[in-house]
């Protein structure tokens, strides 16, 4: 049964769809009670707040429905987007000093399908400047907070998104991924986020990071609102050179088929190596739960995993460097100190290991393909460690000492490479009450399974 929150609104976007379908809520009321919280927001999720013209659209809306002219479930629904998703009128700013003032004059593919699909924008979130951390504390605006512990990083580097969501300033929000951005906060704020298949969601219009490995994606804080959320962005789009010219589909199908009778992969090497014992703890109770739940679970071998990690790392040094290299040459110190000196790397990459790197890419999706051909997904911890302190920048697990950046994208980043599939899904907390995830991978195209597990553990998890 779906909580309402103190404010009278129900806490889950599905619920909320349902009431405003049904009239007993307003899309006024939800939007102006969503405001009322980002303005008392201690988090700092929200680098820009969109309030008199998402009062103006929330009236239309509610004129809208009233008329019996009713868009779906996400008419009326309050929603943010990521600070670099291109908003028309709306300023974007990527976080950056570079962009501080930049206002559109075209709207992102997302943005507009939102939009299309009734989807009130509240604001644009706070990110890693550029998209380019995992962190999200290196903003031009200043660093998210988690929710959990505000002295502690969100993760990033759609960090605004996760907070926002995780705080109920919104209902969803739309994120990026190149190297874990969307399931990073996802996990470190306890909540909902998927990096779909490569090219099943159009990036025209979301400034780049790299654009062999960028996904874009939906965070929320349950598993249903998440696909539904990816039914209005999934779909072909022709400004798009790497999407995918696939047939519109239901995310939803198969959320309340269960999991009897399915297999589930956990890897016995790379995805359980140097993980803290809690975070390892809560994902092998995951296990558990499916298996409760009529699952086979059973150990699968993941070959080469540490090679695609470094691939994709290569890969994403040299194209952030291609994105940025005027920027570099002609004002190097407008960038964030820190993003800078990770830009600079990129330089001197020599472009046979690019090449090497590409290559890879292509191995990992066959090694990938054989494991998924036995089971049904794979089930692996999000990230190594709960979320670190803000400015934080190394960690120690179980004596394996290692950079925060590499700690947070190392479970991540090979999905990225593939592209596969890849949800986060919250999996209660560590000894020290800070959220733990669990990453469920699966084939291409396949999101719709990875709901179906997602919602199963929802469903049944204590």
């Amino acid at each position: 049964m779906d909580g309402m929150g103190k404010s009278g609104l129900p806490e889950s976007l599905a619920a909320l769809a349902r009431a405003i379908r049904e009239r007993s809520i307003s899309p006024v009321e939800a939007v102006e009670t969503c405001l009322e919280r980002i303005e008392a927001d201690e988090t700092n999720a929200f680098i820009t707040v969109t309030s008199e013209r998402a009062m103006e659209q929330a009236k239309e809306v509610e004129r809208e429905i009233l008329a019996g002219e009713h868009r779906g479930p996400l008419h009326g629904v309050p929603v943010a987007l990521k600070d670099l998703i291109y908003t028309e009128g709306v300023r974007t700013t990527m976080a950056s000093a570079f962009f501080e003032d930049h206002v559109p004059d075209e709207s992102a593919t997302v943005a507009r399908k939102l939009e299309e699909a009734g989807a009130v924008l509240v604001g644009k979130t706070n990110t890693h400047e550029f998209a380019y951390g995992p962190t999200g504390d290196r903003s031009f605006f200043g660093p998210t907070r988690n929710p959990h512990d505000h002295a502690r990083i969100t993760g990033g580097s759609s960090g605004g998104s996760g907070a926002a969501v995780a705080t109920n300033l919104c209902y969803a929000a739309v994120g990026s991924d190149t190297g874990g951005s969307i399931r990073i906060p996802a996990a470190l704020c306890g909540i909902v986020g998927m990096k779909p298949t490569f090219g099943r969601v159009s990036k025209h219009g979301v400034f780049p990071l790299s654009w062999t490995l960028d996904h874009v994606g939906p965070i929320t804080r349950h598993v249903e609102d998440n696909a539904l959320i990816l039914n209005a962005l999934a779909g072909h789009d022709p400004r798009d050179f790497y999407s995918v010219d696939l047939p519109s589909e239901d995310f939803t199908r198969d959320l309340r088929l269960g999991v009897r009778g399915t297999v589930i992969g956990i890897p016995r090497d790379f995805y359980f190596e140097h993980v803290e014992e809690g975070i390892e703890a809560r994902v092998r109770e995951v296990a558990e739960v499916f298996r409760s739940l009529g699952a086979e679970v059973r150990e699968v071998a993941i070959p080469n995993a540490w090679e695609t990690l470094k691939a994709q790392r290569l890969t994403l040094a040299s194209e952030a460097y291609a994105v940025h290299e005027e920027r570099l040459k002609t004002e190097p110190e407008r960038f964030d100190d820190q993003g800078l000196e990770r830009l600079l790397n990129g330089e001197k990459l020599e472009a046979y290991r690019y090449a090497n790197a590409q290559q890879r890419k292509l191995r990992s999706r066959e090694e990938f393909a054989d494991v998924l051909e036995s089971v049904d997904v794979i089930l692996t911890p999000t990230v190594p460690i709960p979320a670190t302190e803000i400015g934080q920048r190394q960690t120690n697990i179980h004596g394996y000492e290692e950079a925060v950046y590499s700690a947070l994208t190392r479970l991540t980043g090979p999905t990225n490479m593939n592209g596969l599939p890849s949800l986060s899904i919250p999996c209660g907390v560590t000894t020290t009450g800070l959220p733990a995830g669990a990453q469920l991978i699966g084939r291409p195209l396949d999101e719709a399974t990875l709901y179906r597990f997602g919602h199963a553990y929802e469903e049944a998890a204590p």
